[in-house]
């Protein structure tokens, strides 16, 4: 990786607490995080908007939510997710289809073609993020793991 690269704080024990050390480091972490997401998002998406191929994953990961579910999980407003499945239907990676319990209501399920796109989105991203691990020292490797179960532990849901 490039000579550029940011050092290790050189006490860590100086974190501990609070205080300007703290939010020095959040500021690192939110900017750190906000580019690695940029660099994501600009890996091959499949000809989706960042927003779509978002809203798949959802559904996937939901099942067969309702627009109202949908809308929900991805925080944004039910008018723009009717947009989303549209789009999405239209593509052939999602059906809309009547709930079987409450033929009032619609849910959106995924389709064969949206789980196809989905793998190919997801192992795009993934062999970038490969390619930058090989990237570091042997050292910083070995942080990878620790780290990446912080990450996990900061995004939980409360």
């Amino acid at each position: 990786m490039s000579a550029s690269r940011p050092t290790a704080v050189a006490d860590p024990q100086a974190m501990v607490g609070g205080g300007a050390a703290n939010e020095e480091l959040a500021s690192r972490l939110r900017v750190a995080v906000t580019r690695l997401n940029r660099k994501l998002r600009q890996q091959a998406l499949a000809g989706l908007s960042p927003a779509q191929a978002s809203a798949l994953g959802t559904v996937n990961r939901l099942g067969s939510p309702t627009l109202g579910e949908l809308a929900a999980a991805e925080q944004v407003q039910p008018p723009t997710v009717t947009r989303l499945v549209t789009s999405l239907e239209s593509a052939g990676l999602v059906a809309r289809e009547i709930d079987p319990v409450d033929r009032r209501v619609v849910r959106v399920r995924i389709t064969a073609e949206g789980r196809r796109n989905l793998h190919r989105i997801r192992t795009l991203k993934n062999a970038f993020l490969t390619r930058r691990l090989a990237a570091l020292d042997t050292a910083e490797q070995v942080l990878a793991g620790p780290l990446t179960t912080l990450l996990e532990h900061l995004v939980a849901e409360e």
